[in-house]
Order: structure tokens, then C-alpha cells, then sequence
């Protein structure tokens, strides 16, 4: 085994290099000197720095051979293998369940454990993802960023915006199995009040 005779003061990690040593250390430091030109997010690595670039110039090099699909890393390009090898290696140890990715383990273990680790600051109120909490701060801040391109009202949920724009396309895709009547939305409310709708009529009519 190679000698790693630069160890990090702060977690006793060990390096085989110097430079190596003084790049760990910016994870302790936050030290973050690679700066994009563009929108100036940083990075501690330069490597960082080359992989975000391409987030605005388009550039992805990494391509499916089976798809086509290309990414900007070959790690991404890695996970994305795993959609057509159907290769699951992380498993959930309280229920089995298989994913492609630990984060997507780690987001699925929170339905067992019950974790809401991510929390308002505003109000106190808990999530269990950050996408949920990224969601409920708009209720504070009055964000909508998702706008209606016909008649420009906004919503602060996408799903908000797609009930929106089938009353301009008249788009009603969800088909009552008793009737054949067509509704926007599947939500349970607006099937209660069809339904009470079908009961009284044919009340009316047995009288």
C-alpha cells in the first residue's frame, strides 16, 4: 500500500500528497476559490467548476450508447446505465425496496423513520424532503413560478398551473365510470359532488 504520509489535522484523513491534503481541507475551511463567470456560484475544486459550466453552455459529453441520452459527467452517465441494466444496489433494510441511487434510499427511509430534518424558518414546520420544504416557503416568501402562458396567472405548485391551463384547453381527462362525464381534476371532491349529483337524480326519478 502506497504511503500516505499527509494526514489532516481536523479528522486524521490521510493523503499521499500535499496537494491533495490542501484540497480536503477546503471541506473543513469552505473555502471555495473556483468562481464561475457566469453566475458566480463557487467551488472547491476546479474540477467542480468544469462540470458546472457546462450547465450553461449545454455541453454534454458523456452519451448513452444504448439511448442516446447525453450527460454532463460520466457518474451521471453511470447512474443512468442502471435505468436500462435495471441494477438496484441500494436496498431498504426495513422493507426491502430497491433504488438506483443512495439518495433516493435515503429520501425513501424517512417514510419508515418518520424524519422531518428539514425545517421552516419561518414558522417551525418540519419536512421530510427538501423539495417539500422548497415548496411551502413560497407560502412565506409569495413566490409563483409557475405562470400560465395564455392569460399570465401564476401558481406556486407546477400541478397548480396544469389544473389551470385545461380551462383554457377545455382538456378534461379523467372519465366518470358510471356515466361517461369527464372532469379536469381526480380529486376525490370533484367525483363526491358528481356522484351526489347521480344519486339525487335517480331518486327523483325511482318517486
Amino acid at each position: 500500500m502506497a504511503a500516505r504520509p499527509h494526514g489532516c489535522e481536523q479528522c486524521g484523513k490521510a493523503f499521499a500528497q500535499a496537494s491533495a491534503l490542501a484540497k480536503h481541507r477546503r471541506v473543513h475551511t469552505g473555502e471555495k476559490p473556483y468562481r464561475c463567470s457566469v453566475c458566480a456560484k463557487a467551488f472547491a475544486l476546479s474540477s467542480g467548476l468544469v462540470l458546472h459550466k457546462r450547465t450553461h453552455t449545454g455541453e454534454r459529453p458523456h452519451g448513452c450508447a444504448l439511448c442516446g441520452k447525453a450527460f454532463i459527467s460520466s457518474s451521471h452517465l453511470a447512474l443512468h446505465l442502471r435505468s436500462h441494466t435495471g441494477e438496484r444496489k441500494y436496498g431498504c433494510p426495513a422493507c426491502g425496496k430497491l433504488f438506483l441511487q443512495s439518495s433516493h434510499l435515503a429520501r425513501h427511509k424517512a417514510i419508515h423513520t418518520g424524519e422531518r430534518r428539514f425545517k421552516c424558518q419561518d414558522c417551525g414546520k418540519l419536512f421530510g424532503r427538501a423539495s417539500h420544504l422548497a415548496t411551502h416557503r413560497r407560502v412565506h416568501t409569495g413566490e409563483r413560478p409557475f405562470q400560465c402562458p395564455q392569460c399570465e396567472k401564476a401558481f406556486t405548485q407546477k400541478a397548480g398551473l396544469v389544473l389551470h391551463v385545461r380551462l383554457h384547453t377545455g382538456e378534461r381527462p379523467f372519465q366518470c365510470n358510471k356515466c361517461g362525464k369527464n372532469f379536469r381534476s381526480s380529486a376525490i371532491s370533484a367525483f363526491e359532488k358528481h356522484y351526489l349529483f347521480l344519486a339525487l337524480h335517480n331518486m327523483a326519478h325511482r318517486r
